[in-house]
């Protein structure tokens, strides 16, 4: 059994994911870390992370950018495995989590839902195949309306998987209404989408000629990125130091 600490257990994420912790045999959460103490838990709730005493194996992250600092340098300190979901982190916070993956083991992806990670496997073997034959690459993603950043950092990571399986040589297009040209063969057209309360959609599309090819994925809650984050923690618990992310735990 898999001894978690929730950090930022009382947040939206952390009662997903204490929830389907209650239910999955290969984890506990023991512990739960958040300055908001007006949620009644099943584990103890400490306010900081350098109060809490409950021996654990890993570290579940959903909390905020400002906490991310105190961290890493407590999974540092005291060899705790942490699996980093907090998004919006800036970039020296973002070279942190690399720094600190030497001393301890870390885990980050842009996504943490298992099946937008089988699709980043998916999408490289079929730009390899179809980018050659003249395919073109386009992604198409939706997002809620209180979303602030486009494109999302899942429809980057898409258009990543396949640029570095292409050898890097696509560039990316995100706004065609300022030009009056064709669509150059290398490149990686991708549109943004904001309204109603639309979780997470992503297509991309391989437009051929005569045929096209598509992959989606939609998801209909946030549900999914805690099963994933579960799914990581129980993947990281025991790992040696170094940088993982969702592509070691789908193998």
């Amino acid at each position: 059994m898999v001894r978690a600490i929730m950090h930022g257990c009382n947040g939206h994420m952390g009662q997903v994911i204490s929830g389907l912790a209650q239910a999955d045999e290969g984890i506990e959460i023991v512990a739960g870390v958040d300055l908001n103490d007006t949620q009644l838990n099943s584990y103890p709730v400490f306010r900081t992370l350098e109060e809490c005493t409950v021996p654990a194996d890993v570290i579940i992250d959903f909390c905020s950018a400002k906490a991310i600092d105190g961290l890493l340098d407590y999974s540092l300190n005291h060899q705790i495995p942490v699996v980093v979901c907090t998004t919006g982190l800036s970039p020296e916070q973002t070279a942190r989590v690399k720094e600190i993956s030497s001393g301890v083991a870390v885990l980050k992806s842009a996504n943490m839902s298992l099946g937008i990670n089988m699709l980043l496997k998916l999408l490289k073997e079929a730009a390899l195949t179809l980018a050659p034959a003249g395919f073109d690459i386009e992604i198409v993603e939706k997002h809620h309306n209180q979303k602030v950043d486009a494109p999302s950092g899942t429809a980057l990571a898409l258009a990543d998987s396949m640029n570095e399986a292409l050898d890097n040589r696509y560039v990316y297009k995100y706004d065609r209404s300022q030009v009056r040209e064709k669509r150059s063969r290398d490149e990686i057209g991708i549109s943004a989408v904001r309204g109603g309360n639309i979780v997470g959609e992503h297509e991309v599309i391989f437009a051929g000629v005569d045929e096209v090819i598509e992959f989606k994925h939609t998801a209909y809650s946030k549900t999914v990125f805690a099963k994933g984050a579960i799914e990581a923690a129980k993947f990281l618990a025991g790992k040696p130091a170094g940088f993982y992310d969702m592509s070691d735990v789908i193998g």
